[in-house]
């Protein structure tokens, strides 16, 4: 049986999942690391998911629900994408061509270069040539997808990207920490005022009218200043469950970056056989 050509990501949120559809396409089988309860807002254009529900899946590939990495392993082989959570020791039993650190926490959260033989951090926090082979630009701008080689991408702004003129104003944060409970899903449309979620007796209310794009799921621990939903002003059902833009960029970057990094003349070796 062919050695799997495995990509290893932290971090099932959308940016990693278009990350890892992108390297799937390029022949990679996929196992991610995730929070037993993962925190994500675009849930559903995102492989974390499957952490809640078992299965899930974005763009017509199918995810599922790993408790163990041999089982992830064995996942991998069969075609699909498989979710740990959380990681354990999966990443020295798996042993994966490439590790790409996509949990967006605009910090390194304890990432190696010695980990894989292709490490790749996405966004802030990140230095290629010291915890990581190359990095990659996640902020939303004219350097957008930029693959660094040496040194890493910009410090955070902490702003949310802008949808027809609208930011900060079409997310919703948690005014205090607690257990979220979700009032609406995603994909439904609201009006300015509606109630989305709450934390206790705090009521949180559509900021703008729209489509809920994110929603943290309902039973989650928040914290003070959190962004647990936004709204999209397009106001298409549609969008909440498609890949954005930005994601694709960065993934593209990540696909540039294995090809600066393995290309001729090679300077890391990464296995050749085909993937599942």
């Amino acid at each position: 049986m062919a050695e799997l050509r495995l990509a290893f990501i932290r971090g099932a949120g959308d940016v990693g999942t278009a990350v890892g559809l992108l390297l799937r396409s390029l022949g990679f089988a996929l196992v991610y690391s995730e929070l037993p309860k993962p925190t994500t807002l675009r849930r559903f254009a995102s492989f974390a998911e499957a952490v809640y529900r078992g299965e899930w899946a974005v763009e017509g590939v199918r995810a599922r629900l790993a408790r163990a990495p041999e089982e992830a392993r064995d996942l991998a082989r069969g075609g699909w994408v498989a979710v740990l959570a959380p990681e354990g020791d999966a990443l020295t039993r798996l042993k994966p061509a490439v590790l790409v650190d996509a949990r967006m926490a605009k910090r390194n959260l304890g990432t190696r270069k010695e980990e894989a033989p292709v490490v790749i951090g996405l966004g802030p926090g990140f230095t290629a040539g010291v915890d990581c082979h190359a990095a990659v630009e996640t902020w939303e701008g004219p350097e957008l997808g930029r693959v660094y080689l040496q040194g890493g991408p910009l410090p955070p702004t902490h702003r949310p990207c802008r949808i027809e003129g609208f930011a900060e104003e079409r997310v919703i944060r948690a005014p205090q920490g607690g257990v979220l409970e979700t009032l609406r899903e995603i994909g439904d449309l609201v009006e300015e005022g509606d109630p989305v979620a709450r934390i206790d007796n705090a009521v949180l209310h559509a900021p703008i009218s729209g489509v809920i794009r994110g929603l943290v799921h309902s039973g989650v621990e928040v914290h003070p200043g959190m962004k647990v939903a936004e709204i999209d002003p397009r106001r298409d059902p549609a969008l909440p469950c498609k890949i954005s833009t930005r994601s694709l960029r960065i993934a593209e970057g990540v696909a540039e970056a294995l090809r600066l990094l393995a290309g001729p003349p090679s300077r890391l070796d990464l296995p050749k056989e085909e993937g599942v």
